[in-house]
């Protein structure tokens, strides 16, 4: 039977996550004067210039590393794990600004792009000496893997501003679903649903159910900017596919990344 993609995502993902994880751990006083001294910093926020946008080589340094968030492998996306624009193709065109983050692809034009591979490690725990239900846990606690691809982009003007405007546009002019085409295989994001998330200077995040050929996946995607730079966070968890099932946001590694492009 002809593999879907999910089902190749699912494997991509279970295979980075394998080899990350296999790699050696990352180290991972109030009154009217201060009133005054906030007049003066709101005058010179405001008379502070935009923030130029990241030269690519800038961008790279910016980016998360191994290391910078604890209790995550990270690593730079193979060539083989990254899909362009142009093989994304989506029936609305207001949605695909969200079709092309939810696959980890950049979104507009940016001046620089890049992308990372974040894995969280398992919860430790045993299986020895656990029967019934006590061992089923512990098997979902080992398989309770969240994988994120991490797509990152400096913008020139209103470039990253305007990422996030296209994503929050397509998030409610699509929440009831849309087709799209990832790599010629087709595929339904059935429902988008809101998040609650902080990050940056703005930030936005949604739980997106993607079906194809009867699976079902949910995803969390992370929209966060911080300057002239945009990051969108694309996570699925192994422990929670197959069933739709719900799981975290990746917060940390959002944080994380705001922080060192701060």
């Amino acid at each position: 039977m002809r593999s879907t993609a999910i089902r190749r995502t699912a494997v991509a993902a279970t295979a980075v996550s394998l080899a990350l994880l296999a790699t050696a751990c990352g180290g991972s006083d109030s009154g009217s004067g201060d009133k005054g001294a906030d007049a003066k910093g709101k005058e010179s926020a405001a008379a502070k210039p935009a923030a130029k946008e990241l030269t690519a080589a800038e961008l790279e340094k910016a980016a998360l590393a191994q290391g910078d968030v604890k209790g995550h492998k990270i690593a730079k996306a193979a060539a083989k794990d990254v899909i362009s624009v142009d093989d994304i193709k989506v029936e609305k065109e207001v949605c695909a600004p969200f079709a092309d983050a939810l696959m980890g692809a950049q979104v507009g034009e940016p001046a620089a792009f890049t992308k990372r591979t974040v894995v969280s490690e398992p919860k430790k725990g045993s299986m020895d000496e656990q029967d019934g239900a006590d061992a089923e846990d512990a098997f979902k606690a080992a398989f309770d893997i969240t994988t994120t691809q991490l797509a990152l982009g400096s913008y020139d003007g209103k470039g990253a501003e305007e990422s996030v405007a296209s994503l929050r546009t397509a998030a409610t002019d699509c929440a009831g679903g849309f087709d799209f085409t990832a790599a010629g295989e087709k595929q339904k994001v059935s429902k988008i649903t809101e998040e609650q998330v902080k990050g940056g200077e703005d930030a936005a995040a949604w739980t997106v159910q993607v079906e194809q050929g009867g699976e079902k996946v949910q995803f969390k995607l992370v929209a966060m900017r911080q300057g002239p730079s945009f990051a969108s966070f694309s996570s699925m968890n192994l422990a929670a596919m197959g069933g739709g099932e719900d799981f975290e946001l990746p917060t940390a590694v959002v944080e994380a990344q705001a922080a060192k492009l701060a």
